[in-house]
């Protein structure tokens, strides 16, 4: 009975590590604070181990080559602390950049600044494209219509011309 509940324990222990690992290899520190482009580079299976290697290494507290788990605990719990500590420094720059008149408070003004500041941006470019079906460089009620209407026609699977309140649940789109 002690063998199957040791056994139960290390193979926990071994998932634990195995998630561990992969939350500390997959998205690396440096990966975390860099542009997107840089985030999504070639991984080899080299460099993945190495990876996995060292966070093994910095999990193993005692160096015997195995992780039990009070260090795999105690090495979530560093990591866990490393992102909220980010977290806060983040939050602490962003409400500084925010404070304009560094006063310790945010006035709505202030808080909305980022937003209004930011530019819209529009590309309409695709939109017209998909509306301008028959490329004369403008859209008819008709052109307009159609995407909408085909759409309703997917949904309307009896084909009686309406939606029922089943049909439309089905054409929700999922959340």
């Amino acid at each position: 009975m002690t063998i199957i509940t040791t056994r139960r324990i290390n193979v926990s222990i071994r998932l634990s590590l195995i998630a561990l690992m992969a939350s500390a290899t997959i998205v690396p520190a440096t990966a975390q604070n860099a542009p997107a482009a840089q985030a999504t580079q070639p991984l080899s299976r080299a460099v993945f181990m190495q990876r996995i290697d060292s966070v093994f290494v910095a999990a193993d507290a005692n160096k015997d080559g195995f992780a039990d788990r009070a260090e795999l605990e105690a090495a979530q719990s560093r990591e866990l602390n490393g992102r909220k500590t980010a977290l806060l420094r983040r939050s602490e720059t962003v409400f500084k950049t925010l404070d304009k008149d560094n006063n310790g408070t945010l006035t709505l003004q202030e808080f909305n600044s980022q937003i209004v500041a930011a530019p819209i941006k529009t590309d309409t470019a695709a939109v017209f494209a998909r509306f301008d079906t028959n490329k004369d460089s403008k859209v008819s009620l008709a052109e307009n219509r159609a995407p909408a209407l085909a759409q309703f026609d997917r949904a309307d699977t009896n084909k009686d011309g309406s939606l029922s309140i089943l049909e439309q649940r089905a054409a929700a789109p999922r959340r």
